[in-house]
């Protein structure tokens, strides 16, 4: 299998927006399920050493996703996906917010509005297309200060992994 990944991460300020283009060497289902599925995106959404723990998801439009990351120190950050629009191995939008335990939306840190699009390629590959963007540039610039693009990066390695385990797991039996 080829593994040649295209990762292109795109910062926009005129237009306040994020997008980044990413391939995955894994069919378009096991992707979509990897984005969707709160039992895997804890698996690989925080950056290591950082973990993501679901308290709860209901992915469907008008839904929520409340998860924290947690830190090697058990520090917990909050945060809250709602989801807008789901068109099932096609796209999904919603807004995501920090907040605290109790879905309480935090005042002082920048909401982000996602809009993630999912393609199958040729030999089962997947191609995902997330566009962030931003009510305010200096709402950018914070969250490009806070490390975004490293910490998104290391969690497209961790789904990385996880597909190729999933794919490795699936072939052996």
């Amino acid at each position: 299998m080829n593994k040649a990944i295209l990762f292109d991460f795109i910062v926009d300020k005129e237009a306040k927006k994020i997008n980044v283009s990413r391939s995955f060497n894994a069919p378009l289902e096991l992707v979509w399920a990897a984005w969707t599925d709160a039992s895997i995106l804890d698996l690989w959404w925080a950056p290591k050493p950082w973990k993501t723990e679901t308290k709860s998801m209901n992915f469907r439009e008008g839904g929520r996703w409340h998860y924290a990351m947690v830190g090697p120190e058990g520090e917990r950050h909050w945060c809250l996906f709602d989801y807008d629009e789901i068109e099932p191995e096609r796209r999904y939008s919603g807004q995501d917010s920090f907040c605290d335990e109790n879905e309480v939306l935090s005042t002082e840190m920048p909401r982000m509005r996602w809009n993630n699009k999912f393609a199958a390629n040729e030999e089962e590959r997947t191609m995902v297309n997330v566009e962030v963007s931003f009510d305010k540039l200096e709402d950018l610039d914070k969250i490009i200060e806070m490390g975004f693009k490293e910490g998104f990066t290391m969690g497209m390695t961790n789904l990385d992994e996880y597909l190729d385990a999933r794919l490795n797991r699936s072939a052996g039996s």
